[in-house]
Formats: C-alpha cells, structure tokens, sequence
C-alpha cells in the first residue's frame, strides 16, 4: 500500500471537536480581519488550514508560551510563511508575547506580525520562512538535531529529548527543489521525529495546480522512505487518530497529505486563487463571516475561546515542569552528561582558546582549505557543539573531523554529516540544526556553488543564524577546471549580504583567527580558503584584537613620511601586495600594505582606528584580489587602481592564469606606475 487513506471516525469527543471548531473560525476571523485592516496579506491559507492549526495548537503540540525555549518542546515550522496570520492568530490566541494589538498591525512598520515569519522579530517564531520550500529543510535539519542530542544525553532512564517537529508546507513548498533535497536527506537518515504536513488545495498563485503541476507527490515521498498519510484536512477525527499514532510509534519520517479548501468559507473567492495573496475585501469579509455563522465585530474572539487556552497553558506549564523534574534527576544521576550538556548549551569557548590556535602547529606553506582542516580538527576536540558537513566534497573542501565518525540512519553519534550533492539543502539544514540551541554548525563547498545556497544564506543573516560556511576553491588560481568553477563575482556577492561576515585569510595565521571571530560572532559567517598553498606572511602573526579582530590591519608600513602607494589586498593576494611594496623600496618608493580579511568587521570599528588604516593622504591607493572589483572602490576612491577580474577566467594552468590576467607582481607594478 504506497499510502495510508484515513477514514473518518470517532477518536474524539464531540464538545473537543465543537470547541476546536470555535478555535478554528477565531483563526478566521483574525486572520481576514488583518489582512484587510492591512490592505495587504494572504487570507486563503489560514482561512483553509484554520483546522489543521486549531488542532495543532489545541490538540497535538507539546509547547509552553510562557517559555518559548524550552528546549524539549516540539517545533512548528511554516513553511508557507506567506500564510503567517494563521501563525499569529494562534501564538496569540494561546499566549505567546503577541498582543491583540500586534494583530491588528499586521504588516505595519514596527509590528511584531510582520508579512512572513522573522527569527528572533516574533516570540514562538522558530525559524524565519517566507520564501518557499526552505521552512521544510530548517524542519529537516531541527529533527536530525533534536535526533542528535537524542542519542547523544537520552538514557534507558531518561529520555530528555523525544520532541517532534511538525512542518506545514504548500503546494509552492513542495514544488521548489528545495523541498526535494532536504526531504530526500531526511527519509536517507530516516529521521522519524518530522512530520510534514502538506496543505494540498490544488490552487497555486497564478492559478490551478494542474496547469503547472502533475506529478504524484504521495509517491515521491515513498521513494525518498517517507511513510504517507492522506486525510481530509477538516476532519479532527482523522487528525487524531494520525498524530497520536504518529506521537506513540513513528518509525519513518511522515509526510501527512491534508486536502483542503484556500479560502474556506469565503462565498466568491473559495477554492480560487482570487484568495491567496489579496485581501478578500471588506464586502467579501462580511460574507463570509455570515456564510460561517461568525460575528461581524471585527477581531473578535469569543469567550469560549480564551477559557480553553487558559485551560490549556496550566496543562502545558505542568508538562513542562514535569519534563524539569526528570531533567534535574537526569542531571544528577549524570554528571559527565550533565556537563557536556552545559558546554553545549551555553556554546562557551575555552578560556585561552585564542592562544590554543595559535601554538597550533601547521605545516607552512599550506593551502588555504588544508590549514582550515587542521583547525577545524583542533576545535571539534575542544568544542562539543561543534558539526559539520559537506555537499559531497569533504575530501576537497576539507570539513571532515577525522577523529569522529559520520552520521548515518542507525547512529546520529557522530559529527561528520554527508548531505550529499545538495548545496541549498545543506545550508537550509544547517540553519535548522542551529535553531536546536545546542549546535554550531559549519558546512562546505566550492566557493562558486555558494550560489545554489544564497537565499539560505540569506536567511540566515536576516535572522542572525550562526552557521559556519567554508568555501573552498576561492578564486581563477584553482585553475584547470576553468571559468565555471572559477569564482570572480562571489566575493562582492557574498559581501552586499547584510549581518554575513565575510572572511577571505591570507596565510594560516588569518585562517585561524578567523575560525575563532566566526565562533565569537552571533551571526552566520563564510570563510573563503584557497586551493593552492600560501605561505605565512611576516605581520599576520599578532593578536586576535589587533589583526582579524578588527578587520583590517597593516602588515607592511611605510618607512618614514606618508606612503607614495596603499595596496589594499585579501587572501591569497596579500602576499602579492607584499611582493609589490618590496618591489618599489627597491624603486625609493614608499608602499603600506593593509590586509582586509573582514571589511564587515572593519566597519564596526570606531572612527579613529578606521581614519588610522584608510584615512588620510595615502598616495595612490589600490587594491589586489582576484575578484570583480565591485565595493573596493569605498577604500580606493575613484580614481584607485583595482587590479582585479573583468572576465570570468579560463581553464589554464593557475601560474599561466596569473599571467594572462595581470596578477603577478611585474605586470601590477608596471600598471600602477604607469597607469
């Protein structure tokens, strides 16, 4: 049987159901209400799904609004973020710090009801969701976590961790690639703590399903060993029935296909796509609270309603503290458990951790990705939380620990993860395991493949995720796989990113503390590692606060009087510059050199050290890397030199690549002094 269709019947007390009902058509009235106070919005998902989060919320969910981080709680992800009024009509409705006032500034400046769900901008918010199909792998990558810290501090006694991640995706959700990468990674490892339930209305944006869209999707997610439901997703009963079972023995991931109605109830605009993205409007509004038999007094919730989840909150605190007691014993009876468990809780680095990285001992000269490696193997022995993967390039971009063994179906006690060629899963995963609050991931792959994961990058920014990325392969000196492996725009992309702190080291020294500013900061980083071997250069050896740590900082200093030339380089390029301003003491020209390993960081400077390193009469300013020079000119002026890419390389040979396209220290010198 390639899927279970569950029938009505009677797993549930009538007075239940009639006041899920009534918990059901508050949705509604909310949900319209600020959609058309708004003007703006997306009314057809909560007024079809009103049901599936009455029962959610009212019925299956393990939660406490009073403490939204509770760590054993089960997470609810909506992925379908443009339908976030259902979210928020019920984060009210059962008590979160989310005011019937915020409702009714649904999508105003300020509001804490903004147009899609924000991280940390909303209180009972897990992950930011909006743009479609990346709210299915956060899920993905929260259940592999809460699987991970599972296996890792559950015992035969205690089973601290057994929460459960629920999902509520769209037809738009299950379209988009995304969807099919992390859902393909979660039925590989088998993780029978998510659920995903599908909102199947059959109406898209523009229109019917069927004119863009034919495929069995009940069989899809049997090939990729889901275990599927289908149901009538305005039946109680049915969800009942599937969500206790699923609750009691869940031994697959589960994909639950709910059939509903977008915009149930509306008279005009149901079952259409007139009720996706636009108000209903206020006639429209008004006829569908009479079809309903609902009251016309806008955001109006009835009394019945606020008694039951008053009710409700006294039972989930009690849940909650019952979960306490069994913690604190575990603790007890477990105190290496217990202090691993803290380490990872509060994500605290070692004191001395800076000078532990430094005594590092690394081979010299060594590619950019190797001495990263060795790194990352030093801080996975001091760092619990710490785990890491790759796209199905460990081997090239260098993230596997090697002292610890791989995650796989049967053992979620390793560190190592494989996802496999699935770049905007991985980043969208990696999301979801940091949202555990017990992990720091980093994840890897060739820098010109961070293009299939930018929109999770970009989410993990706007939401201050702290994800690790580690690009490999950084630049046209990677050479022979030519131009479509060959990053040039990705630096400038990857920089125009708000809140992501872009680090391109020079030398083994830069990498290391570059590691150690990604683990200091609160945000989502990318570390930018060369192919090829770099030597350390002379100056990079200082301080965390006084090189890295600020972002820019002088290697070279001019001797005597003020520069005749200020280069300006990253990563590889800075031992070029070096080269240069050696080149021209010897010409009685004066050269400093500034290696900008984080121009984010640099900009959070104060004024004074920042007038100190790009300030005043420095001569003629240029800058050297291996990228477009898009945002040098900030520090060069306009009339600096850029000496950098136009093109997008070739497949040569990475000293002929130097060669040809002006990246040796001849041809730079020739052009900065004659130019």
């Amino acid at each position: 049987m390639l899927n279970r269709i569950v029938k009505t019947g009677k797993y549930m007390d009538t007075e239940d159901k009639q006041t899920l009902q009534k918990v059901a058509d508050t949705i509604r009235i909310l949900s319209m209400d600020a959609v058309q106070k708004a003007n703006s919005g997306h009314p057809g998902l909560p007024l079809g799904c009103a049901e599936i989060g009455a029962f959610l919320w009212g019925e299956a969910l393990r939660y406490n609004p009073s403490d939204s981080n509770w760590l054993n709680r089960d997470r609810f992800v909506l992925s379908a973020g443009h339908g976030c009024m259902l979210q928020y009509s019920l984060l009210h409705l059962s008590g979160y710090k989310l005011t019937l006032d915020d409702i009714k500034n649904f999508r105003q400046w300020g509001s804490k009801t903004p147009g899609h769900p924000e991280f940390p901008h909303t209180d009972g918010i897990e992950v930011t969701t909006g743009p479609l199909g990346q709210g299915v792998g956060n899920a993905v990558g929260m259940a592999l976590g809460l699987k991970i810290l599972g296996k890792k501090f559950n015992t035969n006694k205690h089973k601290i961790f057994d929460s459960k991640v629920f999902c509520l995706a769209g037809d738009g959700c299950i379209m988009e690639g995304i969807s099919s990468e992390a859902s393909s990674f979660a039925g590989h490892l088998n993780l029978n703590n998510l659920i995903l339930l599908y909102d199947s209305n059959q109406i898209c944006l523009d229109g019917p399903l069927n004119e863009c869209c034919s495929e069995e999707t009940k069989l899809r997610y049997k090939s990729y060993g889901f275990e599927v439901f289908e149901i009538d997703g305005y039946d109680f009963d049915a969800m009942k029935k599937v969500l206790d079972e699923l609750r009691s023995d869940q031994s697959k991931p589960a994909l639950v296909i709910l059939h509903t109605v977008i915009g149930k109830g509306s008279p005009h605009k149901a079952g259409s796509h007139k009720a996706h993205g636009s108000p209903l409007g206020p006639d429209e509004v008004k006829a569908t609270k009479e079809a309903l038999g609902l009251p016309l007094e806008e955001f109006y919730i009835p009394q019945a309603v606020v008694s039951f989840f008053e009710q409700k909150r006294v039972k989930l605190k009690e849940a909650q503290q019952k979960w306490q007691q069994k913690f604190d014993e575990w603790a007890k009876e477990n105190p290496k458990f217990y202090q691993e468990f803290e380490l990872m809780a509060n994500k605290r680095l070692p004191d001395g951790i800076e000078a532990q990285l430094k005594s590092l001992e690394v081979e010299d000269p060594i590619a950019g990705r190797s001495a990263s490696q060795e790194v990352i193997h030093m801080l996975s022995k001091e760092l619990p939380f710490l785990y890491g993967g790759s796209a199905d390039l460990s081997g090239s971009d260098k993230t596997m620990m090697n002292e610890f063994p791989i995650i796989t179906p049967k053992d979620f006690s390793g560190r190592n993860l494989k996802f496999g060629v699935r770049e905007f899963g991985m980043a969208t995963i990696c999301a979801g395991l940091y949202r555990t609050q017990m992990i720091t991931p980093f994840c890897g792959t060739f820098l010109t493949f961070s293009d299939y994961m930018r929109n999770a990058i970009r989410l993990a920014s706007l939401s201050k995720y702290q994800v690790i990325y580690q690009f490999t392969h950084d630049s046209i000196f990677l050479g022979e796989d030519g131009p479509t492996h060959q990053p040039v725009e990705h630096y400038a992309s990857l920089r125009t990113i708000p809140n992501l702190h872009f680090f391109r080291p020079a030398d083994t020294n830069e990498t290391k503390m570059c590691w150690l500013a990604a683990l200091k900061y609160e945000g989502p980083s990318a570390i930018i590692l060369t192919r090829q071997k770099l030597s350390n250069l002379p100056h990079t050896d200082v301080p965390y606060e006084e090189g890295v740590g600020k972002g820019a900082y002088i290697i070279v200093k001019e001797e005597g009087g003020k520069p005749d030339f200020t280069l300006f380089a990253t990563g590889s390029e800075v031992a070029l510059a070096v080269d240069v301003a050696k080149q021209m003491s010897k010409l009685g020209k004066k050269a400093r050199v500034v290696s900008m390993p984080c121009w984010e960081i640099f900009e959070d400077q104060d004024d004074d050290y920042k007038e100190s390193i790009i300030g005043g009469d420095l001569g003629k300013r240029v800058s050297v890397e291996a990228g477009v020079d898009q945002g040098w000119h900030k520090y060069i002026g306009l009339d600096g030199i850029a000496i950098c890419m136009e093109s997008f390389g070739a497949s040569a040979p990475a000293s002929v690549l130097k060669t040809e396209f002006g990246f040796t220290s001849d041809s730079i010198l020739e052009r900065i002094l004659n130019g």
